[in-house]
């Protein structure tokens, strides 16, 4: 198999599974307890704390396990925007989120929250005079994510955080897929919460993380129960997975620079030899230093998406079409049609997201067989042929 829907999910690395495995079996106790057989899961929790925090160059404390982004992105929108109900009930996000923010955000309008969702320039970026022009006396919280899951349109979050700061605003991102990916400095960047998740840098599933910075951490549980993770989300922890997305964290902030040097190469590569051997595409999103490392998202024109998507199984090659959390909806992308695509043409892209592992021969071999799909669905479409 040739795979190339990395934005869906990573194939977890060897030495995270590694790593793991002692605390299926060996070190099975409840990190909560008091006897040595729990101090060495709570010890394990802790190194993995220190690695996730170290790879967003940032304090140990700051970090928070979860079950993933879809758990970080509820309880840092949901929570915020309840905490500070009393100065305002006015949200901004963009029209372009994932679905974790945008529908967390719509179930907020059902209890009363005012929500702006901003739009997006062709490219998917997201103006930063938006936001300033959407910004309100009652405005207590911006939600925008670092880079986006399906067009790989890197925002400009550390602007859009210096002016949610200069007015007294909470501000969320969600980088789920820019997590390992790029560098991210809290810090630096003025980000208050952010989220992100195992399986998109070679770690298990099930596992993610949400940062506070000190000013966000009066934020309230999300999950009521035990003390666990700091009195800030109950529930038995997942030791193994917390165990495994650590040495995820430590291998992507040792290799990060290498990676997105290469998988930047591998991409524009990629982008530049579609055109050259199949005629009638375009690129979706930004292009070079403004788009995600490993991100391409080409329409073709007079296909549909989901059909070249089969044929291309059929020839050992995975791909997608969008977001795996909209998988099998039959509405065009919300994003492509964002960017001013038209239905037809958000119905008509594919998205291949690449590896640390993906090789120029991969792709070649992809070009060739997209080449010789979008030949024969060309063929039976009518409106090709006119």
């Amino acid at each position: 198999m040739i795979y190339l829907d990395n934005a869906a999910t990573t194939q977890m690395k060897q030495e995270v599974l590694d790593e793991m495995m002692p605390y299926f079996r060996e070190y099975y106790g409840n990190a909560s307890a008091v006897y040595e057989l729990g101090n060495k899961s709570k010890y394990a929790i802790d190194v993995a704390r220190d690695r996730a925090a170290a790879l967003l160059h940032t304090k140990a404390e700051r970090i928070f396990f979860t079950s993933g982004g879809s758990e970080s992105d509820n309880w840092a929108i949901i929570k915020a925007a309840q905490m500070m109900s009393d100065k305002g009930r006015h949200l901004i996000t963009s029209s372009i989120e994932h679905p974790a923010v945008i529908n967390t955000m719509k179930a907020l309008q059902d209890e009363g929250f005012d929500v702006t969702f901003l739009p997006v320039d062709e490219k998917g970026l997201v103006s930063v005079d938006s936001v300033r022009d959407a910004i309100r006396e009652d405005t207590t919280l911006i939600s925008i994510m670092t880079a986006n899951n399906e067009i790989g349109t890197i925002e400009p979050v550390a602007e859009i955080g210096e002016l949610a700061h200069e007015h007294g605003i909470l501000f969320h991102t969600d980088a789920v897929q820019a997590f390992g990916q790029i560098p991210i400095n809290p810090d630096e960047m003025n980000i208050d919460m952010l989220s992100a998740s195992s399986h998109k840098i070679y770690g298990p599933k099930g596992v993610g993380l949400l940062y506070l910075s000190p000013k966000a951490s009066r934020i309230r549980s999300l999950i009521h129960g035990g003390g666990q993770e700091r009195n800030k989300r109950a529930g038995t922890e997942n030791v193994p997975g917390i165990v495994g997305f650590g040495k995820a964290c430590e291998l992507a902030s040792s290799t990060i620079n290498e990676r997105m040097q290469r998988e930047s190469e591998l991409r524009d590569y990629f982008i530049g030899k579609v055109p050259d051997e199949i005629p009638l595409t375009y690129l979706n999103g930004a292009e070079g230093r403004n788009r995600l490392p490993g991100n391409i998202n080409i329409g073709f024109r007079f296909i549909e998406a989901e059909s070249a998507l089969i044929l291309l199984d059929q020839k050992g090659i995975a791909a997608s079409s969008g977001s795996a959390c909209t998988a099998g909806s039959i509405d065009p992308s919300h994003v492509l049609l964002a960017i001013g695509r038209d239905e037809d043409e958000a119905r008509e892209s594919l998205r291949f997201t690449l590896s640390d592992t993906t090789t120029q021969e991969e792709l070649d071999r992809t070009v060739d067989i997209l080449k010789d799909i979008v030949g024969m669905l060309r063929s039976s479409n009518v409106l090709y042929q006119a």
